[in-house]
């Protein structure tokens, strides 16, 4: 019997400037990493942005060392398909990695909350990673309910934010906004390898943890 390849949609963000000026985009490891893992395990892989073309790489996650040993993802995020184009038809899984960029331009996307909607509610693996769950906090069922609510997850914690002092540059707190939609929001140490599996749901706390939510999504596809 033949097995059909596996197929995965990695949605990043467009967003390379925050309102206050300064520079983000995409933290690379968390898409580097993820990537190698789906790659690795023979999946087809989709990349695709907000609005589609170069995605932004936020500079705080690029090294001479980073550049080198990512140089493959990062020709990938030179070239992403815009979300609108894509349909949920054909995936097996989604996957949001993080950066501080799409906490600007992923929770509002009504595209991105109809793919996620379709993929959940057919029975397929949904995960992201760090300020990758922005992407989750407006996508609703289709009785209404948040996709969220009730279910563990985590993400980039307001201790983290506040840490890293960015907590007063972002529009919201994730870790807030995922328990004001109803998530059992589950925190752990600052900077700990920490992911959370609820049923076909992944979540990771921070860059730590990329590679950790791609093996446990990889495991439920």
């Amino acid at each position: 019997m033949v097995v059909a390849e596996r197929h995965v949609l990695m949605v990043v963000t467009s967003c390379g400037e925050m309102p206050t000026g300064e520079r983000t985009g995409i933290w690379l490891s968390e898409f580097a990493e993820p990537y190698e893992v789906f790659r690795e395990a023979g999946f087809r892989i989709t990349v695709a942005s907000i609005k589609g073309g170069t995605a932004p790489i936020d500079p705080r996650s690029l090294t001479a060392e980073t550049e080198a040993k990512w140089a493959e993802a990062i020709r990938v995020l030179n070239d992403t398909v815009p979300i609108e184009s894509v349909s949920a038809e054909g995936f097996d899984a989604l996957f949001l990695p993080g950066g501080h960029g799409t906490m600007f331009d992923l929770p509002d996307n009504a595209k991105l909350q109809s793919l996620i909607r379709e993929l959940f509610e057919s029975g397929r693996a949904v995960g992201a990673v760090c300020h990758g769950p922005a992407g989750l906090v407006g996508v609703k069922l289709s009785d209404g309910t948040h996709l969220v609510k009730g279910r563990r997850v985590t993400a980039f914690t307001n201790e983290e934010e506040r840490a890293v002092k960015l907590d007063q540059a972002m529009p919201f707190l994730l870790e807030d906004r995922l328990r004001k939609a109803g998530a059992a929001f589950v925190p752990a140490e600052k900077w700990a390898n920490h992911v959370e599996v609820d049923g076909k749901l992944v979540t990771g706390q921070n860059p730590q943890s990329g590679e950790a939510a791609a093996r446990k999504l990889a495991e439920l596809i």
